[in-house]
């Protein structure tokens, strides 16, 4: 395979993008080599500058769930976007979006639009604080709640790619107010909670952890969660930044029939656009200002082009599709685990609907220190290039499906998984 295209442009990128990318998993840092630079996407496949096809298992980190460059959603941006790409003021694609998660999960009595998941995160802590009058936040190890500084304490995503238990620049005051528990792990949150039960504001959890690879909540993990708010009055917070409308109709929180008191909402919900949502409770929402003391505002929430794609895209998703997505998803982790068999390799695959994680050296992955850290994974991330299948080149992010992933793609990837695993097995 040929990557001048990527190396030529990695130079000329390093001159004025601080390490060449604009997130750091870009940089390829914990799988070595040069970025891949991306030219154009479309349905299942990703196509770099070098113009190599592959089949896409990143999918803009899970913001795609249709496929990319759906022709219904480019519509309705065309037609957004016709009338103007920025008001300043609320518009109708905003309401239709709301009204449209409304629907679709339980507990999102309303509202609120902002541009990335950190904003959703910030926001939804301020909020926490400000109706329950606290200040401490219990969050777990591994889960990644963006890159605010009261969340970057043993975060999972790019924290965790770059072994940085936190980042330089957040002082001990803004992490003071931080309670750190294992996932999965009620013991040290009950331990946790009762101890600064008067003081704790929030908990906040990805009720499918993404940010670390894909672990599943174990069976009562989230009901004990909300028993525990339940008792101290205090607002449990679901990050489902990456779960909401992917792996189910109605998010985590309706696969596992938990509902939190705000929902954080991102990637799908902005059909490949810069949005997220926080949605909750209307009694702790309405404590946002102009209605409310709690203060947030933004110049873009609320994008119409944003909402428009944002709104293009859940009406595709009807519950039908969902059994579409888990038909793929079984076939593929089915096909998967036949090969890890047959290869004797240790390792396991995770998955909640269509997102799917492998980790290598161990069997079992219920918490973030159950992950060994494998020196298999750039071998294996590299030979899946060369397999022309894309996969996140770090072994801490999940990897994603979306509706445009076919028959075809499922035998590719197969091949593409044994091919990979038996050289891995042979050295």
């Amino acid at each position: 395979m040929q990557f001048e295209g990527s190396k030529a442009l990695y130079n000329r990128a390093q001159r004025v993008l601080v390490g060449g990318v604009n997130s750091p998993v870009r940089a390829f840092g914990s799988v070595g080599g040069n970025p891949i630079f991306i030219k154009k996407a479309k349905g299942s496949k990703i196509y770099d500058v070098d113009e190599n096809e592959y089949v896409d298992y990143v999918c803009s980190w899970g913001a795609i769930i249709l496929g990319h460059a759906d022709e219904d959603v480019l519509q309705a941006v065309f037609e957004a976007s016709k009338n103007g790409t920025s008001y300043g003021f609320t518009n109708l694609y905003e309401v239709e979006l709301a009204e449209a998660i409304n629907e679709r999960i339980k507990s999102a009595e309303m509202v609120r639009f902002v541009n990335s998941g950190t904003e959703a995160a910030m926001t939804s802590l301020r909020l926490a604080r400000g109706y329950t009058h606290r200040k401490k936040v219990i969050k777990f190890i591994g889960n990644y709640h963006g890159h605010y500084d009261p969340f970057l304490v043993k975060a999972g995503s790019g924290l965790a790619t770059y072994s940085l238990s936190s980042s330089e620049g957040v002082t001990e005051g803004c992490i003071a107010d931080t309670l750190i528990v294992d996932y999965n792990d009620v013991d040290s949150v009950v331990l946790a909670a009762e101890k600064n039960k008067n003081e704790l504001a929030a908990i906040i959890v990805e009720p499918v952890a993404g940010n670390m690879g894909v672990i599943k909540p174990d069976l009562n993990f989230l009901k004990k969660l909300r028993e525990i708010c339940d008792k101290l009055d205090c607002v449990l917070i679901f990050d489902e930044v990456i779960t909401g409308f992917r792996v189910s109709y109605g998010g985590a929180q309706e696969l596992f029939g938990v509902l939190p008191d705000l929902t954080l909402l991102g990637k799908i919900v902005g059909g490949g656009f810069p949005l997220a949502a926080v949605t909750g409770k209307k009694e702790i929402m309405k404590k946002l200002t102009p209605l409310g003391a709690v203060y947030q505002a933004g110049t873009l929430a609320g994008n119409p082009v944003a909402t428009a794609a944002g709104l293009a895209t859940l009406k595709k998703l009807t519950r039908d599709q969902y059994d579409k997505l888990e038909d793929y998803g079984k076939r593929l982790e089915k096909g998967i685990n036949e090969i890890l068999e047959e290869s004797k390799l240790e390792a396991v695959v995770n998955r909640v609907g269509s997102m799917f994680s492998l980790f290598f050296n161990t069997s079992k992955v219920k918490k973030y220190s159950d992950i060994k850290s494998s020196k298999n994974f750039p071998k294996f991330f590299w030979k899946m290039i060369e397999n022309k299948i894309f996969i996140p080149p770090s072994q801490y992010e999940s990897l994603f499906f979306t509706l445009s992933h076919n028959k075809d793609d499922l035998e590719k990837t197969l091949e593409a998984f044994k091919s990979s695993v038996n050289a891995l097995s042979h050295e």
